[in-house]
């Protein structure tokens, strides 16, 4: 870290990777959580020789520096790279800058690859970072941290008990068939089944790895092993479950596997985006740049870089307003802020190479620049969020997008409304039907009906079987 950006740090507002502490009679304790938080999350930096002046709510920073700088950095470099302190080695690096006399010490502690990082040989003195603050952690997110050992590697490892038999073949048929239509000079495009399942990942020596399961897998095989498993979507309509006048319009039904989601996801997600139709067997063309292109990255995101192996699942939710990717599991980068380059540290790498393989991801990084690019082409902005345990991408819908229930090319009209059009079109449909129509559950007719009835505006004649519906004006 230079001196300028250390004077522009202490201007933002972002702190969720940055402390400052004074440290004037020495290394202070609070900064060993701030370790272990950093180490167990993101990394930061640590600035030594600052002191903070809060004055309703808003804080000013004054550059005092640090005494016996030759010492404390000696200190320093000693308890972060022994095991005294910590569990394991911290390899951070220190950066010594020097400001009319004052020394203050800028100190990287990165993301470590051995989580959780904890204090005097104790697992409880085990600290995350949370918004601009240290926390304990709790028992659960402990277990998240102690799954991270396995980050871009467990999706690599044999699900023992397994073979080439617990596939999916309709999934392997359309996968082979998206390679050999997008990517037809591939190698593996003309080897035979088992061997083609060897050399792109999906098994090692006959039996599965997890990635192979997990995206190719036969649904019973998947749950055997990994039975948190589903990728869970809902329409809700409204802008919040709050407003919703029912709790959703659709869910999707569980899939087979990871292939099969994305097949399914991909074009619900068509009627919330403009995408002008392009050649292609899937529509998409290679220089797509349609809002649904940006949508289908950050689906990829979710279901490459998912943490499977724990108790929550992923999640999309579409509102009238956002569309809301939810993971389990934090990136292993900062992805807030200014994003630049961003190297590509994959939780599941064969799952992302599956991808990749059928053209449907970016050769790097998270697809972040296709994620961002909603903002040019929809004017709303695009918010990424991640903790410990979950991470998030939010995209706003433009004003006058599709909203939930509402069919492309048609104005808006409430749920409601469409059922009572139907039902002045033919007073004998059945709810059967109505449900069918409107793309809509039994229960969300039963519900409209019903209070479309209380109000006034609807009314049964004769028998449920044998009888009609009235619109009343």
């Amino acid at each position: 870290m230079t001196k300028e950006e250390l004077r522009q740090r202490l201007n933002d507002i972002e702190w969720n990777d940055f402390e400052v502490k004074e440290a004037s009679g020495g290394l202070p304790k609070s900064m060993w959580e701030t370790v272990s938080a950093f180490s167990n999350t993101a990394g930061g930096w640590i600035i030594l020789g600052v002191h903070e002046v809060k004055e309703n709510n808003v804080s000013t920073f004054d550059i005092v520096g640090v005494d016996k700088p030759e010492k404390m950095e000696q200190d320093l470099t000693s308890t972060l790279r022994s095991t005294s302190k910590f569990n394991v080695p911290i390899l951070g690096r220190i950066d010594r800058l020097e400001f009319d006399g004052k020394v203050v010490f800028a100190v990287h502690i990165p993301p470590s690859d051995c989580k959780p990082v904890y204090m005097n040989n104790n697992l409880s003195n085990t600290y995350i970072r949370v918004g601009s603050g240290d926390q304990r952690a709790t028992d659960i997110e402990i277990g998240i941290l102690l799954r991270e050992k396995t980050f871009g590697s467990k999706s690599e490892m044999t699900v023992p008990g397994t073979s080439l038999n617990d596939l999916n073949a309709n999934s392997i048929e359309t996968y082979r068939r998206r390679l050999h239509d997008f990517n037809p000079e591939l190698e593996f495009n003309s080897l035979g089944h088992n061997e083609f399942c060897e050399r792109i990942g999906i098994s090692d020596n006959g039996v599965l790895t997890f990635g192979g399961l997990l995206t190719f897998g036969c649904r019973k095989s998947v749950i055997k092993h990994l039975r948190h498993f589903w990728i869970d979507y809902r329409e809700i309509p409204g802008s919040s479950y709050d407003d919703a006048e029912v709790r959703y319009t659709y869910r999707m039904p569980e899939q087979e596997n990871i292939w099969e989601d994305f097949q399914m996801l991909i074009q619900r997600l068509r009627s919330f985006a403009d995408n002008p139709f392009m050649p292609g067997p899937d529509g998409f063309s290679p220089e797509d740049n349609t809002q649904l292109y940006s949508l289908r990255e950050g689906l990829i995101n979710l279901l490459a870089h998912a943490d499977y192996f724990g108790p929550i699942h992923s999640s999309i939710t579409i509102y009238n307003d956002k569309i809301e990717f939810q993971n389990p599991g934090q990136f292993p980068v900062s992805l807030t802020g200014k994003i630049k380059k961003i190297k590509s540290i994959p939780r599941n790498p064969n799952i992302i190479m599956f991808f990749r393989y059928a053209r449907l991801a970016e050769n790097a990084g998270y697809g972040i620049g296709r994620i961002k690019k909603w903002e040019s082409l929809t004017g709303k902005k695009v918010e990424i969020e991640s903790d410990i345990s979950t991470s998030t991408i939010t995209y706003f819908r433009p004003i006058m997008g599709q909203k939930i229930g509402q069919k492309i090319g048609q104005k808006e009209l409430p749920t409601r409304e469409r059922l009572l059009n139907l039902i002045s079109g033919n007073p004998k449909i059945t709810r059967k039907e109505l449900a069918e129509s409107l793309n809509v559950p039994s229960s969300t007719v039963q519900f409209h009906i019903e209070k479309l009835k209380s109000e006034g505006r609807l009314v049964r004649v004769g028998s449920a079987r044998g009888g009609y519906w009235k619109v009343e004006n």
